[in-house]
């Protein structure tokens, strides 16, 4: 029996054999050992994979699509049943309501998304989205008001740029409105399908300071957890990012007459710098990433020699210092590969988006939290992008992972076990009420 299993045994064992008195775990009149209900998580989860499924096992639900419509009226009509006050904002993200015993607090906020990209899986959002509707239901039934007002909130269009939660940080630009999404509607024709309204963006605009905390529970989308035999992963920080184009220029020239040593070849130094980046940033101390992912050749005939070549570079990192560290090392090496090919390298970056980490206070209630149900944790970064990353610049932000087997997402063979599915929506309730009593 590995450790997991072990630690759910011993769990579920110990659960078992609890009896305790009426007033046991109580705390200011909230209980405190609060647990959600397994079956109705993963029953949500079931239906929700209704909505935009595929003949692969997966789903089509991108966001502003007939089946994202039907995906958020199901978790809509959930809310209400939990007892929330649920409206939609102008950008389309949808809110239920808690109240608190003191209104002089700001809310903690609880959510994640439901839309998935094309031909996605059926975990990726709808599970810290359930997960926080869960822990709503698991509170009015057990009649537990907490101190703070609360908020559940479903991100809208998460998958095609987090526009729901970049729109309360000020961050969707007038330009982005016009752009296409997988559904075949624009933003700002989106943003209308959902309820919202495009030109009133600047209104949902939040402050710094206007929420207590944001936790949001999802899965992995790697396989950290899944290999080590984790049960919930603590999240040290999402990662930031930085794009370059990187443009490799040497010499057009007839492919059957240029003697080898006299080409100066543009696609062999840019193989030389892609295996560079592979093999410093590889060597590099920490858990930086690299990829060179989009390659545009120039004039791209058989028979000619590549003049031009055009690179994206992507580097991630918690520390926005140590990515532009590594790419100074990289643009240094990139000027040797040039001398010794007879090309020139030159650099342009397109894309930021800030590294977001996690508070320090949050990352250990998730660790007590989880140890307290039984369950083993491992301290990890977040490789990809989440709406918690925009929430950061609003207050302290936590994040809850669970395992992902075979690290496999955005794919219909994504799958995280229910009993998984069920302990990291535990871990969410419970760090919820360890951040209220804070």
């Amino acid at each position: 029996m590995d450790r997991r299993a072990f630690s759910r045994l011993s769990a579920t064992a110990l659960a078992g054999l609890a009896l305790p008195s009426p007033m046991a775990g109580l705390y200011h009149g909230r209980r405190r050992d609060l647990r959600v209900s397994g079956a109705r998580l993963n029953g949500w989860l079931t239906e929700m994979s209704r909505f935009g499924a595929n003949a692969a096992g997966g789903v089509d639900r991108v966001a502003y699509s007939d089946a994202d419509l039907e995906g958020r009226a199901f978790i809509s009509g959930l809310m209400r049943e939990a007892g929330l006050d649920v409206s939609v904002d102008l950008v389309g993200n949808i809110w239920g309501q808690r109240a608190g015993s003191d209104a002089t607090l700001p809310p903690l906020v609880l959510g994640s998304h439901t839309d998935s990209v094309p031909n996605g899986g059926n975990f990726d959002g709808p599970l810290g989205s359930l997960g926080a509707v869960e822990a709503a239901w698991t509170l009015e039934e057990a009649g537990v008001t907490t101190r703070h007002p609360l908020s559940f909130v479903v991100f809208s269009n998460e998958e095609g740029g987090k526009t729901g939660s970049r729109a309360l940080i000020g961050e969707v630009s007038p330009t982005e409105l016009d752009l296409p999404t997988a559904s075949g509607y624009t933003i700002a024709e989106g943003i209308r399908r959902i309820g919202g309204d495009p030109a009133r963006l600047a209104e949902v605009r939040l402050q710094p300071g206007s929420i207590s905390g944001f936790l949001e529970l999802h899965i992995e989308q790697g396989a950290t957890l899944d290999r080590a035999g984790e049960d919930i992963g603590v999240v040290l920080g999402i990662v930031g990012i930085m794009r370059w184009n990187v443009e490799v220029v040497g010499a057009a020239n007839h492919a059957g007459t240029t003697p080898m040593r006299q080409r100066r070849d543009a696609m062999v130094a840019a193989a030389r710098f892609t295996d560079m980046v592979y093999t410093t940033v590889t060597d590099w101390q920490g858990n930086q990433v690299a990829t060179v992912g989009r390659v545009h050749v120039e004039p791209n005939a058989p028979n000619v020699i590549p003049g031009k070549v055009t690179l994206s570079l992507e580097i991630r990192d918690l520390s926005m210092d140590t990515i532009t560290e590594i790419q100074r090392e990289l643009e240094g090496r990139a000027v040797i590969i040039g001398e010794e090919t007879g090309t020139t390298f030159t650099s342009h970056r397109f894309y930021t988006s800030d590294a977001a980490p996690t508070s320090p206070s949050i990352q250990d209630m998730v660790e007590e939290s989880a140890r307290d149900l039984g369950l083993t944790t491992w301290r990890m970064p977040s490789g990809a992008g989440h709406d918690a990353q925009s929430m950061a610049k609003l207050g302290p932000m936590g994040m809850i992972f669970v395992p992902s087997v075979g690290g496999i997402s955005h794919a219909p063979d994504e799958f995280t076990a229910p009993e998984d599915n069920t302990n990291g929506a535990d871990v969410l309730l419970r760090s919820l009420m360890a951040l209220d009593r804070g």
